[in-house]
């Protein structure tokens, strides 16, 4: 999935995976987020990504050029999941809608888990 805006000179498209990267690194630098997860349908597991795997924490769908998330996160053990939350979904709504120039219609965010920070 693309999406696609047009302007006097062409077509821009981008990809779902470049704006799940970029929500992910988002997501990370928010306060009360330890990072996202990997939920095992198999063993119902919940597994923390590394860095290089942000991506797989986040499902992106492009409807009409208009951006809906799902975030599954790990927060930290201590904070309000709905302050976070909210902190999340500000800074993720603001920072996509002006890098991409699409609009984020709906951002779903799913606590995996809860990790005690060092």
């Amino acid at each position: 999935m693309k999406g696609r805006i047009n302007n006097q000179l062409g077509q821009i498209q981008i990809d779902s995976e470049v704006i799940a990267r970029y929500a992910g690194t988002i997501a990370v630098e928010c306060f009360g987020i330890v990072g996202m997860a990997a939920v095992s349908m198999k063993d119902g597991l919940v597994k923390l990504l590394r860095k290089e795997s942000l991506t797989h924490g986040i499902t992106v769908s492009l409807n009409d050029n208009k951006i809906q998330l799902d975030f599954h996160v790990i927060v930290a053990y201590g904070v309000s999941i709905c302050a976070v939350s909210d902190n999340l979904i500000e800074n993720v709504k603001y920072k996509l809608e002006t890098f991409t120039g699409l609009d984020v219609e709906k951002i779903n965010i799913y606590v995996e888990g809860v990790r005690v920070i060092d």
